[in-house]
């Protein structure tokens, strides 16, 4: 089946311009393409799943998106600004919560956000106002002075996201976010995530592996071997498969059959 046929048009409302937007990106490393001509985009208030096995190319395409790594081939917009051509307004427009954790584990928590904080040129003051806005938002009031080396798992991804939300981004990227997290915690940030895209009217891309963080997503990208393979909803890919679970419907897509009873 092709790209074309998994399609759908895009969630957000008629004439509303992307957050993001991905055009027939590319990038090679050696003779392999580890993003091979991936377009897609994610509007404001949507809660977009890119799902994919390891080695699927999403890191990488997230490195783009940061801009940690220049794409060789394609176009990255973050709210209209070119990621090449003018990257300051592109990456001041998004927020990130990477894979592997990221916090100063002997900082205290405020410690860990005004020094982000402080990296955006907010001022001390605005930064005060705006960290505790968030940790009351996530629940963390209690724990704005403990160490981050003394905070739960969960806790400490609750940080990262309070981090990634000071700036009051519009594209909020979620790299694998619950790697290492217990079931419980996993739940209840991807439940948080899924109340807050409408509420703050963000977008979010949330990659994972696991088919269990995406059936409530607006819409699910899949994706493998640095391919895009479906753009759709959570029961047109089902349907795209004849499958009863988005599960099946992806191992079929990816070439690794129907899961074994």
């Amino acid at each position: 089946m092709t790209d074309t046929m998994l399609a759908d048009q895009p969630t957000g409302s008629p004439g509303t311009p992307p957050a993001l937007l991905i055009d027939k990106v590319v990038k090679c490393y050696g003779a392999i393409r580890a993003v091979d001509g991936v377009s897609l985009a994610a509007y404001p208030g949507e809660f977009v799943a890119l799902l994919g096995p390891n080695g699927a190319g999403k890191s990488t395409l997230f490195q783009l998106l940061s801009g940690l790594f220049a794409a060789d081939d394609g176009r990255i917009e973050v709210m209209g600004h070119d990621m090449s051509r003018n990257p300051v307004p592109a990456l001041a427009a998004l927020g990130i919560v990477f894979q592997q954790p990221t916090l100063d584990l002997e900082l205290t928590v405020t410690a860990n956000l005004l020094f982000h904080a402080g990296l955006h040129g907010m001022s001390r003051a605005a930064a005060k106002r705006r960290i505790a806005a968030e940790l009351e938002r996530l629940g963390l009031t209690e724990r704005a002075h403990d160490k981050a080396a003394e905070l739960s798992g969960g806790n400490r991804r609750r940080v990262e996201l309070a981090r990634a939300l000071l700036h009051d981004p519009k594209l909020l990227l979620m790299d694998e976010p619950t790697v290492g997290l217990d079931p419980s915690s996993r739940s209840a940030l991807l439940k948080l995530m899924l109340a807050m895209r409408r509420e703050r009217g963000v977008a979010v891309l949330w990659a994972t592996h696991l088919c269990d963080e995406v059936a409530d997503a607006d819409r699910i990208i899949v994706m493998h071997r640095g391919k895009v393979l479906a753009d759709t909803t959570p029961r047109k890919l089902r349907e795209s498969q004849s499958a009863d679970t988005i599960e099946e419907a992806f191992l079929l897509m990816t070439g690794k059959g129907p899961k074994p009873a």
